[in-house]
C-alpha cells in the first residue's frame, strides 16, 4: 500500500496501515474505512476539495455541543481523518434522534445572531456565511436565494420557476413572523447520515452547520421523513413545536434543500420543489 494518501495516513496516525476497503457515502471525497496495525479503526475522507470545512464543523460540533459525531484526528482540504463509530445498523431510533437534536439546538450563539464563523458546506457546496441579527434576512440572502443562484446556473432551473422564487424570497419575511432563536443545528439530517445500533443513534456524520431557526432542521427532517412520526411526538414533548409550523413555515424551509436537490440532480426535484413553492405562493 503506496498510495500518497496511505502514506500520509501512516505518518499521521504513526501506525502502518494493514487494510482499507470503501465505505458507501461521501460525495465530495472518496471514503475509506482504514485498519492501523496496533488494531485501530479510522475513517478517511480522500480527495477533498474542502474536507477541511468539513473538519472544522465536525470539531464545533464537538466543542459546543454533546451530539455524538466522530472525533477529527486530522483535517486538511484534500485528506480528512476521523474516529469511526461502530454501528449495526437499527430502526426505531426517531425518538432518540429527537432527544439528541433537541439537545444540540437548546445551544445558542453567544450573541444572538445568525449564522457561522467560516464557510460551511452542504453535501459537495459551499456555503459562504457570516452574521446577521435578522433570520429571515440571513435565509433569504445565505440560503434561499444563493441556491437558486446555483441551480440556475448549472441550468436545471426554468427561468419562470426561478423568478417565482425570487419574488416569493422578496416577500418571504412575513412567513416567518415566529419567535425565533439562534439554535446551533447539524444542517443535513436525513437516513444516510445516521448511525444507529438498535434503536439509539450513534453517531450524526456529514454536517452542515449553522446558528438558525431549529425549525430550519425540522423542516430538512420532514423533508425525508427521517426517524418517522416517533421523531417528532418526542421533540414535541421536549422543546415544543410552533404553532404554524406544519401549516407553512416547513414548505418555506423545504425550499432550501430541495434547490439543492435541483442544482445537484435536477429531474423530478424540479417538479417536487414546484410544488412546495406553490403552497406559500397562496
Amino acid at each position: 500500500m503506496s498510495t500518497p494518501w496511505i502514506s500520509r495516513a501512516q505518518e499521521i496516525l504513526g501506525g502502518r496501515v494493514m487494510e482499507q476497503r470503501s465505505l458507501s457515502g461521501g460525495c465530495i471525497a472518496d471514503v475509506r474505512l482504514v485498519q492501523i496495525e496496533d488494531g485501530r479503526r479510522v475513517v478517511a475522507k480522500v480527495g477533498g476539495p474542502s474536507l477541511d470545512i468539513e473538519g472544522a464543523m465536525l470539531g464545533h460540533l464537538r466543542e459546543r455541543s454533546r451530539l455524538p459525531v466522530p472525533g477529527v484526528l486530522h483535517a486538511e482540504s484534500d485528506l480528512l481523518v476521523m474516529e469511526f463509530i461502530e454501528h449495526t445498523g437499527g430502526s426505531g431510533w426517531g425518538g432518540h434522534l429527537a432527544e439528541l437534536l433537541s439537545g444540540l439546538h437548546a445551544v445558542e450563539s453567544p450573541d444572538g445572531r445568525f449564522g457561522f464563523d467560516g464557510p460551511t458546506l452542504i453535501g459537495p457546496l459551499k456555503l459562504e456565511n457570516g452574521w446577521s441579527g435578522s433570520w429571515s434576512d440571513f435565509y433569504r440572502e445565505k440560503r434561499l436565494l444563493v441556491m437558486v443562484d446555483e441551480a440556475a446556473a448549472r441550468g436545471n432551473l426554468a427561468r419562470g420557476l426561478e423568478s417565482r422564487l425570487r419574488r416569493y424570497g422578496d416577500r418571504m419575511e412575513r412567513d416567518l413572523d415566529h419567535r425565533v432563536r439562534a439554535s446551533l443545528i447539524h444542517g443535513d439530517v436525513w437516513g444516510g447520515n445516521v448511525l444507529a445500533s438498535g434503536d439509539r443513534v450513534v453517531g450524526l456524520i456529514d454536517p452542515s452547520v449553522v446558528y438558525a431557526d431549529a425549525e430550519f432542521e425540522l423542516a430538512f427532517i420532514s423533508l425525508f421523513s427521517t426517524g418517522g412520526s416517533a421523531f417528532f411526538e418526542r421533540y414535541g414533548e421536549l422543546r415544543g413545536i410552533e404553532d404554524g409550523f406544519f401549516e407553512r413555515r416547513v414548505f418555506v424551509y423545504q425550499l432550501f434543500p430541495l434547490l439543492v436537490h435541483v442544482a445537484l440532480f435536477g429531474g423530478g426535484y424540479v417538479g417536487q420543489l414546484d410544488s412546495v413553492l406553490q403552497r406559500v405562493e397562496r
